[in-house]
């Protein structure tokens, strides 16, 4: 015997779903093994990364902070919102001295944010950051 849906079976249906194709989406254009890393823990007393962890012409994106952190010459550290300007989605990938968005192929220079290429209307806004004794604090 087949009982008829309610709505609450009709709603939690379709909001499983929903919620198995959103997890499923989340690591679309993931570049593991790539020159940039995502990290998602900010240590001990509010420290974002080591000096060391950002790779000069490179950087590291931290999914939680929605920041990223890039070195596009030795010892001269930048911080931008990770947060996409065309449509919200979060950068996946620092690579050949671009932030890259794997939604819709916006590119950001990781000097100053500027757009590189894609659709992206306006630069990532910057993030002001900290360097003192080795470590990048988000201030």
């Amino acid at each position: 015997m087949t009982l008829p849906a309610t709505r609450r079976t009709v709603l939690l249906a379709t909001g499983g779903a929903a919620a198995a194709l959103t997890a499923g989406c989340s690591d679309y254009g993931d570049n593991n093994g790539s020159s940039s890393e995502k990290s998602s823990a900010t240590s001990a007393a509010g420290q974002l990364a080591k000096t060391t962890d950002i790779p000069v012409g490179g950087g590291k994106i931290f999914a939680d902070q929605k920041v990223v952190v890039t070195q596009p010459a030795k010892d001269d550290f930048k911080a931008f919102s990770a947060i996409c300007t065309h449509m919200g989605c979060i950068v996946n990938k620092v690579a050949d001295g671009t932030i890259d968005c794997p939604c819709h192929g916006s590119k950001y220079h990781i000097a100053d944010g500027s757009v590189a290429g894609g659709p992206a209307p306006k630069p990532l806004p910057a993030k002001q950051i900290a360097v003192e004794g080795g470590a990048i604090k988000l201030t």
